[in-house]
């Protein structure tokens, strides 16, 4: 795993708006990620959260663009791309990635990245934030957000 060294980050999100876009695909390590991503949304304090499901994690970026341009505060990208016998996961991945970062850069919206690329089902189910599971990416990426939220608040001028 690599969830050596990660920061321990406590974050107030008071008042924000946080849209959460969760793929449907692989609906058990979505549920674990979506809840993740509610406890730690609910930690921080942050009322504001609206749920917006679609197909694929392809499908992310457009969700995250049209949520950032409505007014969010910060969005959490959540999806998961399990590797198969053809390029398609190496497509996916990098239009996902490419995609958030994009929404992050052009609009100045923090995106929490929750996106797991896995080899297989039992890494996804690893990294989940499910009963066994040995890491909570969905927590991670909301936590993330609304962290970067606050930094960069700390750069502007009034």
């Amino acid at each position: 795993m690599s969830g050596a060294g990660a920061p321990t980050l406590t974050v107030d999100g008071s008042g924000l708006r946080v849209v959460v876009v969760a793929a449907s695909w692989h609906q058990v390590v979505m549920d674990g990620l979506l809840d993740g991503a509610r406890r730690a949304l609910a930690d921080a304090h942050v009322e504001d959260v609206t749920v917006v499901r679609v197909p694929g994690t392809f499908e992310l970026p457009v969700a995250a663009a049209v949520a950032a341009r409505g007014g969010a505060d910060a969005v959490v990208a959540l999806g998961v791309v399990i590797r198969g016998g053809t390029p398609h996961f190496e497509y996916v991945c990098a239009g996902a990635t490419n995609g958030l970062t994009d929404v992050a850069v052009s609009t100045g919206v923090p995106v929490g990245f929750g996106v797991l690329t896995c080899d297989d089902e039992q890494q996804a189910l690893d990294r989940a934030g499910l009963p066994g599971s040995v890491e909570d990416k969905g927590y991670e990426a909301a936590q993330a957000a609304v962290a970067t939220v606050a930094a960069l608040r700390g750069l502007s001028r009034p």
